[in-house]
């Protein structure tokens, strides 16, 4: 099946042949679809602190922080293509006849949108710049000549501002008095202010491996303004995505695709891949965030304070493990045991089976140490306005118990009636809004990769040269990757989420100043 010159291949990028079996019997047969056992809602799975709470925990954060190793983690790897998809295809269609044009016009066009509020883009002013420099006339005397087209070409195409091939990260989103942000700089200026330590703020940066060099240069350019402006000491660095975490890819036939040398052909398998990332991050506390869900300094407030909440719980919650763990495993009573169960069923949300209540004390007292020896995390969730995006559900695993799990559509069954009606009652949505704890409660480190689910994934279809193939994908770093982790899910304002997925998001209320 595998040549001699395969198998060194396999082992040149650190790939073992039993995970290359592995994944080709994935393409066979398919991966199993979670069982939705019902949606997470208010009061059931999720929940809705307390102003008093806030209070409470933003306090114990603020007061135990200093001591805490911290990381801000932020996966920044995606491309700004997707976020200018409309205008690449509105460059690619006018060709100014009289139906192109016509269809320019339409106000509702998302062209003509974006040129109609041109001049509202943090990135304006050096538009103009080169637009001046290209065609010897300004923005406004561009569209008096009726060059739509020359305009947007001037924001995507790589003779421009070249956003069409830029990181999402290094977009200009806002505008201030005198300068511009972009979502790397607001992701530290953010990170300033609720990940700092000391003096000390760290920040992680997952990129694509041809983006490190703009990234880096850019960073070191920044960084002086942040740590005068803040009196603190910035400690930022990077990382891509490993190489022995991409699949084989497979042709129609589920046999191994090859390039025109011969060699097997493997693709980044998506954001699940990025635990090894996250494994290899020296800290206790990691704040997790997606790198498009930033707004401006004006606009943050709400963002930090429940921030430093879900850390605070998260915190609370932490000592509270460490006390029923010594009580475990220090021959517990009846009542004990008792106490354990509330605490691991209401508040760690896992539901034993029913033969749980059979077992001796013995048995009840290591089953809840194992699900108490875990990472944790408190992720916060927003109702469902309509945005795209993973949900919170209570879902089965592979042991028999059930707990909260953030679920992507294509993990869930769509021809599943019983999966589709639960979906049906959902009412929030995962906004990627996390902080981990990632030690055990003696202060060491959990091997993240010791808890995730290795049957979490799905395979997409795509083509290179005009042949088909598959990939396996591993869906979201906060999906299977963390199946096996203690969760908590807490609702948390819809203005703490704000996300950036296309250039015509960056006319919301929130990125506007």
């Amino acid at each position: 099946m595998y040549t001699d010159n395969d198998i060194k291949y396999f082992a040149e990028r650190g790939i073992k042949v039993e995970e290359i079996n592995r994944q080709l019997e994935f393409y066979k047969n398919g991966f199993p679809y979670l069982e939705l056992v019902r949606p997470a809602v208010a009061n059931d799975g999720i929940r809705c602190f307390s102003e008093q709470e806030i209070s409470e925990f933003v306090q114990k954060y603020n007061a135990d922080s200093q001591e805490i190793n911290i990381v801000k983690f932020v996966p920044a790897s995606g491309a700004a293509s997707r976020m200018f998809k409309d205008l690449f295809v509105f460059v690619s269609e006018y060709n100014g006849t009289p139906e192109q044009k016509q269809k320019f016009a339409d106000i509702a066009s998302p062209a003509r949108r974006f040129i109609d509020n041109i001049d509202r883009f943090a990135f304006y002013d050096n538009l103009q710049k080169i637009v001046y420099g290209k065609y010897g006339m300004s923005v406004k005397e561009l569209l008096q000549a009726h060059k739509p087209k020359e305009l947007v070409e001037s924001v995507i195409s790589s003779e421009g501002l070249n956003y069409g091939n830029l990181p999402k990260g290094l977009i200009e989103f806002h505008r201030y008095k005198n300068t511009t942000r972009t979502p790397i700089e607001e992701h530290i200026a953010e990170g300033i202010q609720y990940a700092k330590s000391g003096k000390d703020v760290k920040i992680h940066f997952t990129v694509s491996p041809e983006h490190l060099g703009l990234f880096t240069a850019f960073v070191e350019k920044a960084r002086n303004f942040f740590e005068e402006k803040y009196a603190c000491k910035l400690h930022i660095d990077f990382s891509t995505q490993k190489p022995f975490t991409d699949t084989i890819a497979v042709d129609d036939n589920n046999e191994i695709f090859r390039n025109e040398d011969g060699t097997p052909l493997f693709r980044p398998a998506g954001h699940g891949s990025l635990i090894e990332n996250l494994n290899d991050i020296k800290a206790r506390l990691i704040f997790i965030k997606t790198i498009d869900n930033v707004v401006p300094d004006s606009r943050r407030e709400t963002t930090i304070k429940y921030k430093e909440a879900l850390a605070g719980y998260l915190l609370k919650t932490k000592e509270n493990i460490a006390d029923y763990i010594k009580l475990l495993e220090n021959n517990p009573t009846s009542q004990q045991l008792d106490e354990a169960y509330v605490f691991v069923s209401k508040k760690l949300c896992v539901e034993f089976p029913e033969d749980f209540l059979n077992l001796s004390e013995k048995e009840k007292a290591e089953k809840m140490l194992l699900k108490l020896k875990r990472p944790l995390r408190v992720c916060g969730m927003v109702k469902n306005e309509g945005e795209p995006g993973g949900g919170p559900f209570w879902a089965k695993n592979q042991d028999g118990t059930t707990s909260l799990q953030i679920v992507e559509s294509s993990q869930i069954d769509k021809n599943n009636p019983k999966s589709q009606e639960i979906v049906k009652k959902a009412t929030h949505f995962n906004p990627v809004d996390l902080v981990c704890d990632v030690t055990d409660c003696e202060g060491n480190k959990f091997d993240l990769r010791n808890f995730t689910d290795p049957l979490t994934g799905f395979i997409s279809h795509k083509s290179k040269n005009g042949r088909n193939l598959k990939s396996i994908e591993r869906p979201g770093l906060w999906n299977g990757a963390m199946s096996d982790w203690n969760t908590i899910f807490v609702e948390v304002p819809i203005e703490t989420f704000s996300p950036v997925k296309t250039v015509l998001d960056l006319l919301r209320e929130q990125h506007q100043i």
